[in-house]
């Protein structure tokens, strides 16, 4: 793997590392554009790429446009403007790079050092982070892989604050952080009643308040309104839960009918339901309402037939796809209104897929680097062609804007776009 092009400081690893040609970060609006990629997920944080650009044909191949080493880890590339950000682990340390989107050129570069000690479980997968940063009100916000919360100036990678004595779960940490008026929240902590589900301010650090009934998941947390309460909703190892994002008082939660430490699946909120599913949890979707001062959930539906376990699904219209784990893998489509299974694909599709959709087509990146292209339908998997993108494992999602695609394997970033 190649080391930092710039020297890390070993010490406090606080201030940014320059470089020889600075370059003024055209990125560095206050918020993201319709063309950006700021977030786990996408602009909406839901899977739905808002700027692509269906071609007349798919081509036969797509075309690289650079590939960079950067360092180990499967957080998903963050796009703003010009730049790509990437956080990755570069030998001891865990790094946030500032990239040209256009030439992959390194504009700047940070770390700090990041000791880990894992699971044996979770050494295939690598200590390299695999929570992707936020990118809001010209701030990156990260959480590593043993606990750590940073926040970086956009523009130039100085560290701006940092919290370094949290704790992790047992396989490190996979949760993005939610960026909410001022706030940045995170389930920060270890297993079950270890955790705390937690509001820090952006622009200091400082905890505004947190919710310790239990351990963190790896999915990560999405805003909703129910009853005329801005919510923070969010699966954790034991319940999937429901906070004020004002105060976090704890509004309501449910126990997941299979509690698990490797709970990772990011809830979709559609039509005043939450549609949610985990390691041996049905796909459920249920309502949330507040009657005489009581909150409450109610099912709506549950089928039986589809679980998720690592790959989150993507809501297109009235239409849930995703992969469910079950079978070896297989890509589904459920009714969001009815909960009725439309169709499932063969099985044995793999471990994990990065499913993300326009309004026309599935983007499926499979763990294995395939690139799936498929026909958003509600009568079959209609698959239209399929990419290799990389020459290592791709369990980070891609991201996806215009015609480019950002794609992070192991240990590189590459851009590929559609044509020439």
């Amino acid at each position: 793997m190649r080391l930092l092009t710039h020297t890390l400081l070993t010490a406090a690893m606080a201030a940014s590392l320059a470089v020889a040609d600075p370059v003024v970060f055209v990125g560095a609006q206050s918020r993201a554009g319709a063309a950006d990629w700021p977030q786990w997920r996408g602009p909406n944080r839901d899977g739905v790429i808002t700027s692509f650009s269906d071609p007349a044909a798919w081509p036969d191949k797509l075309t690289q446009k650079w590939k960079v080493s950067v360092g180990v880890g499967y957080a998903t590339p963050v796009l703003v403007g010009n730049r790509v950000f990437i956080f990755a682990r570069q030998e001891a340390n865990e790094v946030m790079q500032a990239l040209e989107a256009d030439t992959g050129k390194v504009v700047w570069q940070t770390g700090y050092p990041a000791p880990v000690t894992m699971h044996r479980a979770a050494v295939r997968h690598g200590e390299g982070p695999k929570s992707t940063p936020t990118f809001a009100d010209g701030k990156l916000f990260s959480l590593g892989y043993g606990g750590v919360v940073t926040a970086w100036d956009a523009t130039s990678g100085k560290i701006l604050w940092q919290k370094s004595d949290l704790a992790s779960p047992t396989f490190g940490t996979a949760q993005s952080a939610l960026v909410d008026r001022g706030l940045v929240i995170l389930h920060v902590g270890g297993n079950n009643d270890n955790g705390a589900l937690t509001a820090f301010d952006a622009a200091t650090g400082a905890v505004k308040w947190s919710w310790t009934g239990d351990g963190p998941g790896y999915g990560s947390p999405v805003l909703a309104e129910f009853g005329g309460t801005r919510q923070v909703v969010v699966q954790t190892q034991r319940n999937i839960v429901g906070v004020s994002a004002a105060t976090g008082e704890l509004l309501w939660q449910r126990a997941l009918v299979s509690p698990s430490q490797q709970n990772s699946i990011t809830p979709i909120v559609y039509n005043q339901m939450v549609i949610s599913s985990a390691l041996q949890n049905p796909l459920t979707a249920f309502t949330v309402a507040r009657t005489s001062g009581q909150w409450t959930t109610t099912d709506v539906w549950t089928n039986p037939e589809v679980t998720l376990y690592m790959s989150n699904a993507v809501l297109v219209r009235d239409t849930i796809f995703g992969m469910t784990n079950r079978n070896s893998g297989q890509f589904f489509a459920v009714d969001a209104k009815t909960g009725k299974t439309l169709w499932t694909s063969e099985p044995r599709q793999g471990t994990n897929t990065a499913v993300l959709a326009t309004a026309n087509v599935l983007f499926l990146l499979k763990d294995s680097a395939e690139l799936v292209v498929a026909r958003v339908s509600t009568s079959a998997f209609e698959p239209l062609r399929t990419y290799t993108v990389a020459d290592s494992p791709t369990w980070a999602a891609p991201t996806i804007s215009g015609q480019r695609m950002f794609v992070k394997d192991n240990a590189t970033v590459a851009l590929w776009t559609v044509g020439k």
